[in-house]
């Protein structure tokens, strides 16, 4: 996996290629010439207009087929805006990209300098060299919104005047709508995984969101509403250690539903996931134009042991990088774990996402403050991680986390996780000399 700076480029294998943004964003992609300019606002793929040739937008996913793009077009530009319009950027955590190769296989994460006051950013763009594709950083922002971007790059922005269609009949929802469970455990099984059970929170929750899409008519991990859908399910009190989502819309029916899961490698892989052992889903019509929109929550429940583990492994893969650096392994610390736990939970409860809390503390207080007496402190933060491997690379793969884990001074160690919040998973890494 490469860590892209602004500027740097990487060459894309052949095949379908998936881009990330995880987060309270919505993501968008310009289609466009060597001119840089889009030939229609066909072109423009974004959650109203989710789909065109070689390109499909699934809540935070963009999936892209370079062979298949309309004739012609030599770029696709990635773009993210704040989930609620006109916020700043710099508002918001940090937005991260993570491109996927065929088979799932992380290819690039591109972690852009902090936005300011920009309500739109480009992160990257794919585009064609010779006879193949190349992925660019980008990390351009704009301050004057999504409607002087398309504008910027051709699209003709005009207000829809045209009245809904009348809505299609629908099928009546319910908790297992058309024998998806059957469905979905029959797809894990072929692939090798146990099967999952249906949760009445994950339910309840997957309804909320879902009602909260086909209300507002877009796709997106938080709605209109500003609620995530991490957040509606840990308001329905389940605890997880572990999440995933689908959030699509089209799909008639269930076996439409899995069957678009089935075919894309990033949905694909959760539905496919062994470690998720609860899923619940529900679907709503949009009654403008008759769409259905799906949610689907995967999930594993976070109990005493299954915390201990993770944090466990998050402390071993920090190990294994400072041993593998030549440095002493680092010891648990109780109460620099109390202090990073605390600080992954506040982090939630509050909304907000930094070192420094919204009463002022610092790590080294949130340490003391926990009874710990060590003379010097460093902390890594990170959030929208599935996993404790996939938590330590990103930290390996960034500088300045990647100077605590490595720091030699450093003799003990606390991990914190917790899940929630807009992106889904916190995590706080509290390193003690």
């Amino acid at each position: 996996m490469t860590e892209l700076v602004p500027g740097g480029n990487l060459p894309l294998p052949g095949g379908i290629v998936t881009v990330r943004v995880p987060g309270p964003f919505d993501l968008s992609a310009l289609i466009t010439d060597d001119d840089g300019k889009v030939r229609g606002d066909a072109d423009f793929v974004f959650y109203n207009q989710p789909a065109a040739p070689g390109a499909r937008l699934t809540g935070d996913t963009l999936t892209l087929d370079p062979a298949r793009l309309r004739a012609g077009a030599a770029r696709v530009t990635v773009v993210v805006s704040p989930a609620d319009p006109g916020t700043p950027l710099g508002r918001l955590p940090a937005p991260v990209l993570d491109v996927t190769g065929p088979g799932g296989r992380l290819l690039a994460r591109f972690a852009p300098p902090r936005p300011r006051q920009e309500t739109v950013l480009l992160l990257a763009e794919v585009y064609r060299r010779g006879p193949g594709w190349k992925l660019r950083a980008l990390g351009q922002g704009y301050a004057d919104g999504l409607a002087g971007l398309a504008r910027d790059f051709g699209v003709e922005v005009t207000e829809d005047t045209t009245p809904p269609p009348a809505p299609r009949a629908t099928p009546s929802p319910s908790s297992d709508p058309g024998g998806f469970l059957a469905l979905v455990n029959s797809a894990r099984a072929a692939a090798g995984s146990p099967p999952v059970a249906l949760d009445a929170r994950l339910i309840s929750a997957a309804h909320a969101h879902a009602s909260a899409m086909a209300a507002s008519g877009r796709l997106g991990v938080e709605a209109m509403d500003g609620v995530s859908v991490y957040q509606r399910l840990t308001a329905t009190g389940f605890t997880y250690v572990t999440v995933g989502e689908h959030l699509v819309s089209g799909p008639r029916g269930p076996a439409e539903f899995v069957d678009y899961c089935l075919r894309t490698a990033q949905p694909r892989q959760t539905l496919h996931d062994p470690a998720f052992t609860h899923t619940g889903v529900a679907y709503a019509a949009d009654h403008r134009s008759g769409d259905l929109y799906w949610t689907a929550l995967w999930a594993r429940p976070l109990t005493p042991a299954e915390l201990t583990r993770t944090a466990t492994e998050v402390v071993d893969r920090t190990n294994r990088e400072r041993t593998r650096h030549g440095l002493p392994p680092l010891t648990v610390d109780p109460r620099l774990t109390t202090a990073a736990q605390a600080h992954s939970t506040d982090m939630i409860a509050r909304a907000f996402y930094s070192h420094t809390s919204p009463d002022g503390s610092r790590p080294w207080d949130r340490a003391a403050a926990a009874g710990a007496s060590r003379r010097s402190i460093g902390e890594n933060i990170a959030c929208g991680q599935r996993s404790p491997a996939e938590v330590v690379e990103g930290w390996m793969n960034s500088p300045g986390h990647r100077a605590n884990i490595l720091a030699p001074d450093f003799t003990h160690i606390g991990i914190g996780f917790a899940g929630g919040g807009p992106a889904g998973t916190y995590w706080t890494q509290l390193f003690g000399a």
